[in-house]
């Protein structure tokens, strides 16, 4: 949400892994699907068919994320219908990307972290926080 003010002015699609943000959009439309991590990697392929329904109906011309693990289908499937992606790594993660975060550097237009230095190390860009 502390990207949101980015966006202004464009169609935007929001997918979360938690209901009730629907109030903070503006009236833009938002999906939810199942949560998953490298833990528990099941709910992926459930989202993987969600993140198919929901990138042919919007039809984006960019796929950006603060993701997690769910967020991989949406950039892996983005790519494969020619959008531009973006992967904004979490701030929590200030010593190294995040294991999803290594696994959309292979996948991803461009990956960021917020850290400086895990930039640095992890062969990626820092554009500043969004915290």
């Amino acid at each position: 949400m502390r990207m949101r003010p980015a966006f202004d002015g464009f169609d935007v699609t929001y997918v979360s892994t938690l209901a009730g943000y629907e109030h903070m959009v503006d009236g833009a439309t938002v999906h939810v699907v199942s949560d998953s991590s490298r833990f528990d990697l099941r709910p992926l392929v459930p989202t993987m068919i969600t993140a198919w329904r929901i990138l042919r109906r919007a039809r984006p011309q960019a796929v950006i994320t603060t993701g997690s693990a769910p967020a991989l289908p949406f950039l892996l499937l983005g790519r494969l219908m020619g959008c531009r992606t973006l992967w904004v790594d979490s701030i929590a993660n200030g010593e190294r990307l995040s294991t999803s975060g290594r696994l959309a550097r292979k996948v991803a237009t461009k990956v960021l972290s917020q850290w400086p230095d895990v930039a640095e190390a992890e062969g990626v860009e820092c554009w500043g926080r969004v915290v």
